[in-house]
């Protein structure tokens, strides 16, 4: 029996890559299911609702997973907007904005009518989307509002350009800072720890800057998997607990 309460587990490189999901990725959370542990799956990327999200992961390594385990840099944005109702230009995919929608979050397409500018992955990007977010940034005063700044996002193809290469681009271009909502940034912390108290907490991930900054800044315990961004030479250099192959290593590790 394992002594954890929940586990957060981060999706992409971890669960999947791109449409081929890792090898024993189903079958590992269905065995930290049945030993009782509360399986909250936490992504960066942005893309996607929650329900969505669930319906992939099934899809994907076969493991049923619901909505109400998904925490995502999507609803950790429109969290941290919560307070501030505020009409939002978003560069981003539609999953983006039905989240940030159904929090309240007004989104306009006329870059003067934006209080914030809200970047996340965004695969149908035009140039003339990032010149208006500039310019709503630079000339309207938006708040600039980042889902994740993750500068890679790992695919079937290799590691393409994450929403963090976005982020970079309108940073450079207005000389604004954005504030930042995803993994490892409190926003994200805040929802997270909602769901997974009270217990002690392992975090699975593939990413050592967000996943396992994540882990570090709550006192979770640490597990980096080789199946996604990081490399073993990598791995070996990081201060986390536990480096695995892949999810597959996770239920023996946590002896259940």
């Amino acid at each position: 029996m394992s002594n954890f309460a929940a586990v957060v587990c981060d999706i992409d490189g971890v669960l999947y890559t791109g449409e081929q999901p890792i090898p024993g990725a189903g079958e590992a959370l269905a065995q930290l299911d049945d030993a009782g542990l509360r399986l909250v799956f936490a992504t960066n990327n942005s893309t996607r609702e929650a329900d969505e999200v669930a319906a992939t992961i099934l899809r994907r390594t076969g493991f049923a997973a619901t909505s109400s385990q998904v925490v995502s840099s999507a609803m950790a944005t429109a969290h941290h907007l919560r307070d501030a109702l505020t009409d939002a230009f978003v560069v981003g995919g539609v999953g983006l904005t039905a989240t940030l929608e159904a929090a309240g979050v007004r989104c306009v397409e006329r870059w003067q009518d934006a209080g914030a500018v809200v970047v996340g992955l965004d695969p149908e990007l035009t140039y003339a989307r990032l010149a208006d977010a500039a310019l709503a940034v630079r000339y309207a005063g938006a708040r600039l509002v980042a889902t994740n700044t993750d500068p890679t996002y790992p695919s079937s193809r290799g590691l393409l350009p994450g929403g963090g290469a976005l982020v970079a681009a309108l940073e450079t271009a207005t000389d604004a800072v954005a504030e930042v909502c995803g993994k490892p940034h409190e926003p994200m912390r805040d929802l997270l720890i909602r769901v997974t108290a009270p217990g002690p907490v392992v975090i699975v991930g593939d990413r050592i800057d967000t996943d396992m900054a994540l882990g570090w800044a709550e006192g979770w315990t640490t597990v980096l998997t080789l199946t996604g961004v990081t490399s073993a030479t990598e791995a070996a250099a990081a201060n986390v607990d536990h480096v695995v192959a892949s999810l597959a290593d996770v239920p023996g590790l946590l002896g259940v």
